[in-house]
């Protein structure tokens, strides 16, 4: 294989994301320091292109430059609107202005006879394809979600294409949002994340709390309090996270995957003094929903009383329940970026391949 010095260094971007698309399934949590060292050599093989180009002698000399205004202005900014809007988690969108900086244009791998990729679109943006792969495959997730369901008997338009029916037990590792409520279905139920924050902070297993559920409904029943941590599953682990679809991680610096909270060291700390907890609790607050919220640092990935009062009521209550897992997104636009240094854009090529280019 023959490609540029900046080209071949472009492609430690693959093994990455590979990793990334790995922690956005196991635990929706990827972090942020991650990006740093990809972003820094991103820069750098920036200006290594731009010198050059700096002539100007050639339309390809202006080519360059327009689509790098192309990837840093659009794209990235495209990332950060669809996080803000809750499109994206804080992860998807990290990793995609990662991806603005670091392959702003196609790069070009020679090989005996053939050259990668093979598909390269008039506009140029190596970005914006990336981008346009990992949408093209993600939309494919509720399609799967959907076949599967319908294929264990659990039939239900459109819930079917949006939501998985899981054990209320397999909630301490799941992610997502329940898709139930007291009043029914909802895609806005109660992050599963902010549930597992709940249940730690008052010192409880999920399990504890379905065996009892009226005794700890009562208000007046919280103690001693600890920690809430950021909700994540391997709470042992590392702790650091990105990724919630949550737009209110801006105000409260919590991200939740892909995804998010800022970087902890994974250890559920020493109890805290729960008597003032206990004596706010006394108010009519069911679950001490309110308390709890009161407590902690941040929103909980947007939850409020209500919303984690009535998950409370339907994790209590039932056996089972449907949840909305989320995409991880990370894991479509690794095996886009993946299909971009190979093949190249795949709407490109379709419509190519129709004629119509």
């Amino acid at each position: 294989m023959f490609a540029s010095a900046p080209d071949l260094l472009r492609l430690v971007v693959l093994p990455v994301l590979g990793w990334t698309a790995w922690r956005d399934v196991e635990t929706r949590r990827v972090p942020t320091r991650t990006w740093y060292p990809l972003v820094g050599l991103g820069l750098l093989l920036l200006a290594w292109d731009a010198v050059g180009h700096l002539s100007l002698a050639t339309s390809a000399d202006v080519l360059f430059f327009v689509r790098v205004a192309i990837s840093l202005f659009l794209v990235a900014p495209i990332a950060y609107g669809f996080w803000w809007i809750g499109g994206f988690g804080g992860a998807d969108a990290k990793a995609l202005i990662t991806i603005a900086i670091l392959l702003p244009t196609f790069p070009t791998y020679y090989f005996l006879g053939f050259a990668l990729p093979e598909v390269v679109t008039t506009l140029g943006v190596f970005s914006m394809t990336i981008l346009t792969n990992t949408v093209l495959l993600a939309a494919a997730y509720p399609l799967a979600l959907g076949v599967r369901n319908v294929l264990d008997g659990e039939v239900r338009f459109p819930v079917s294409f949006l939501g998985t029916r899981v054990d209320v037990a397999d909630l301490a590792e799941a992610h997502g949002r329940l898709y139930e409520t007291p009043d029914g279905f909802s895609r806005n139920g109660l992050d599963i994340d902010a549930l597992r924050m709940y249940l730690r902070w008052r010192g409880l297993t999920l399990d504890e709390l379905r065996a009892a559920p009226e005794r700890f409904r009562a208000p007046g029943s919280v103690g001693d309090t600890y920690d809430p941590t950021d909700g994540a599953v391997d709470v042992g682990g590392d702790g650091a996270s990105d990724g919630s679809a949550n737009p209110s991680e801006a105000a409260t610096g919590v991200e939740s995957d892909g995804g998010i909270s800022p970087e902890r060291d994974g250890e559920v700390p020493d109890e805290t003094d729960g008597g003032d907890v206990g004596v706010a609790a006394e108010a009519d607050d069911p679950w001490a929903a309110e308390a709890f919220l009161d407590d902690i640092e941040g929103s909980a990935y947007g939850t409020t009383p209500e919303k984690l009062r009535g998950g409370l009521d339907v994790v209590s209550e039932q056996e089972e329940v449907w949840i909305s897992p989320g995409i991880p997104f990370l894991v479509p636009m690794f095996v886009g970026t993946l299909v971009a240094f190979t093949y190249g854009d795949i709407v490109f090529g379709a419509l190519g391949a129709l004629g119509v280019f």
